[in-house]
């Protein structure tokens, strides 16, 4: 929701970083917090239990060595006997998805698979790169019935050419002369596989209604779109730099949710990743895209948006220097107890009494409403709309977005929600405000991060 204006990171550092603004993650959110709202959207009408596969892209997961793709599954409740996968280490990760689940509908190994792509990189402060990096994550779901978008084709190739990395021991990313990384990578590398697959598919420049790939940044962007003779007005879809930056891994994707917000049937896409060589999609647009216009997307996530009114904050938010230590620190975990709570506490599933029909959280085996027993059903707290029934701020809490606004929730169904609240402006917080749940981060402890749910004023 955030957004830092690059005339501020200039003011910061007496620099010009250029115009526009990117997107900024909060203090309490990583790449699989903002993979489960990408996902969230993405499956907007669509039973999360129908879902055969989840492969979760990212070159910022939240651990080294634990997949994430099994925690977002989780949060999601899909189901337990599907295949979960993570794609790391290339920015190309979202389309090798997106390609992996291509293959597995076609061989009728799965018929829903959702891909899921989400980057939180952080850049060294005053680099090249802190204008330039954005947060976010976007979703698709691939099927086999109802289909908006028809993937015509799909090839690829690799590539081992060093141009953008990160050592196992490295802060902040490593690069090369400028001149050398584009002329010797990207803008030999992504237009060869975009040319031998359009002359793959007896194609030209001419056949596409719109072009969408990536690019590190608007200067490659241009200079591809030349080389590869598509009109830059009329044909090449907005690299979105101005509005959001690059955010890594889920940049393409994200770019393709928009050009599909004002894509019509019967119009034909190109879809390009790149990163350790590119994959390269044709893609049809169906009548039904009509259909999924519900989902908040692109632009009404973009318009919905929160300025960062200094580096400084930006700097608590991204912790890029060393902080004092807190005098309550959460630093001690049960994973056991995590463990045995992991449905209520990471899907968010309430109880429904049988006989009285209240819902309740956490869930109880004692109805407090009517006495009865073990006369429960399971109610899903995550999807439900609610307002705010009364709230406290503390001024002096240790957290690093003060202060800490604490809050009773009334959930739509019934149920009253104790949480804290966060993308919020301190100000604007009114009983009767209307609210929607978030899933966040919430501390470290015992050497693993812990997830719940916030609540936060509901983006339009």
């Amino acid at each position: 929701m955030y957004r830092l204006s690059r005339a501020e990171i200039g003011r910061a550092w007496a620099s010009a970083p250029g115009p526009g603004e990117k997107a900024v993650a909060n203090c309490d959110e990583d790449s699989l917090t903002m993979g489960v709202e990408a996902a969230v959207d993405c499956l907007t009408g669509t039973d999360p239990r129908s879902v055969d596969a989840l492969y979760f892209a990212s070159v910022s997961p939240p651990y080294r060595e634990k997949q994430t793709a099994s925690l977002l599954a989780r949060v999601l409740d899909l189901r337990p006997d599907i295949p979960t996968i993570d794609i790391s280490d290339s920015l190309r990760g979202a389309t090798t998805g997106l390609a992996l689940a291509v293959n597995a509908v076609k061989a009728g190994v799965a018929k829903k698979v959702l891909v899921v792509a989400s980057d939180l990189r952080v850049a060294a402060p005053s680099s090249e790169y802190e204008p330039l990096f954005g947060d976010g994550a976007a979703a698709l779901l691939v099927g086999d019935s109802d289909v908006a978008v028809e993937i015509a084709d799909y090839s690829t190739v690799y590539s081992d050419f060093m141009e953008l990395w990160k050592r196992d021991k490295d802060h902040f990313h490593r690069t090369w002369e400028d001149r050398f990384l584009m002329d010797e990578g990207y803008l030999k590398i992504l237009p060869q596989a975009v040319v031998a697959a359009a002359k793959k598919n007896k194609l030209t420049p001419k056949d596409f209604n719109k072009a969408i790939y990536y690019a590190h940044d608007g200067r490659r962007h241009t200079e591809v779109s030349r080389r590869l003779g598509f009109d830059p007005k009329t044909q090449v879809q907005d690299p979105l730099f101005n509005a959001i930056g690059n955010i890594g891994t889920g940049h393409v994707f994200m770019m393709l949710v928009a050009a599909l917000e004002e894509a019509k049937a019967p119009e034909k896409l190109l879809l390009a990743g790149y990163g350790d060589g590119a994959d390269v999609f044709i893609l049809n647009v169906q009548q039904k895209l009509e259909n999924i216009r519900n989902r908040k997307g692109y632009k009404k996530h973009l318009a919905s948006k929160a300025v960062i009114p200094n580096y400084e904050k930006y700097v608590r938010f991204k912790n890029l220097m060393e902080w004092e230590a807190e005098r309550r620190p959460a630093d001690f975990s049960y994973l056991p107890m995590l463990w045995r709570e992991r449905r209520q506490n990471m899907s968010l599933i309430g109880c429904k009494c049988k006989v009285c029909g209240n819902v309740q959280f956490p869930v109880q085996r004692i109805c407090m409403w009517c006495q009865a027993k073990d006369q429960f059903e399971e109610f899903h707290l995550a999807d439900k709309k609610g307002s705010l029934f009364t709230f406290s701020i503390d001024e002096r809490a240790m957290v690093k977005d003060p202060p800490n606004v604490l809050c009773e929730v009334d959930l739509v169904g019934g149920c009253r929600f104790y949480c804290s609240m966060t993308d919020r402006d301190p100000k604007k917080v009114d009983v009767g405000m209307p609210l929607e749940m978030t899933f966040r981060v919430m501390h470290e402890g015992s050497g693993f991060y812990n997830y719940y749910w916030k609540c936060r004023p509901a983006r339009a």
